[in-house]
């Protein structure tokens, strides 16, 4: 019996190890890609006055300064995505001519757009293919979502003063609080960071506020945030 019960257990250690020589090996999990720096937010606070930002270039601080509290000063020179019309003998300023070339990433390493062309939707591909911004995905620098429709109290609006591809209005109206330097008379084009309201699903141009004061910003359902894009 000892003799029987030996030569079985021979046979099927045999067979055992045959079978395991021709399983091929599995490969390793593939590797977790790593996350991406963050080269996207909306803004937590606006500047306070309004619309009145201290032109590009205060707007374009006021990204950094954001982004440079949360550590993610460094990961490009950050600007805000704002247009500007043609005055004084400068030209036009478009919102999607100051962002760099993407891809962006939120604060929760989303990817936001993988181009300009993407994030605008400049060709039906493109289009098609869209861009990430949700009100889940719109976050600020902070990784917090944008109070929006709903919510209380409703800041979704977005300061951009640019037409749906991204670019400056050329009609002679304002529509960017005298270029980002007022508070009083005119009037802002806003987009909607949760894409809800306002009679269309836009991220960049949805609607003008009532006015440039802070009052007027928030009486439409805003806070005079930005959308800030790293430049690489």
């Amino acid at each position: 019996m000892r003799l029987i019960a030996a030569v079985m257990l021979s046979v099927l250690l045999g067979s055992f190890l045959t079978v395991a020589a021709q399983t091929p090996a599995q490969p390793p999990a593939a590797a977790q890609a790593p996350p991406q720096p963050m080269t996207f937010f909306v803004t937590s606070v606006g500047g306070g006055n309004g619309a009145n930002l201290g032109g590009l270039a205060g707007a374009d601080r006021h990204c950094q300064q954001l982004a440079t509290a949360v550590g993610a000063g460094s990961n490009g020179t950050w600007r805000a995505y704002l247009s500007a019309s043609a005055a004084s003998g400068q030209p036009a300023v478009n919102a999607r001519d100051r962002i760099g070339a993407g891809p962006w990433y939120n604060a929760k390493n989303a990817r936001i757009a993988q181009n300009v062309a993407d994030l605008h939707g400049d060709t039906l591909e493109a289009a098609r293919r869209g861009n990430n911004l949700t009100k889940v995905t719109a976050l600020t620098e902070k990784g917090d979502m944008i109070k929006g429709v709903g919510d209380t109290p409703n800041q979704h609006d977005i300061l951009t003063g640019s037409q749906l591809d991204g670019t400056a209005y050329t009609d002679g109206a304002d529509h960017t609080c005298g270029n980002w330097t007022g508070n009083g008379t005119g009037t802002a084009q806003l987009g909607h960071a949760d894409r809800t309201g306002g009679g269309n699903t836009s991220w960049n141009s949805t609607h003008p506020s009532r006015g440039c004061s802070q009052e007027n910003l928030v009486s439409t359902g805003g806070a005079g945030l930005l959308y800030c894009f790293a430049v690489k």
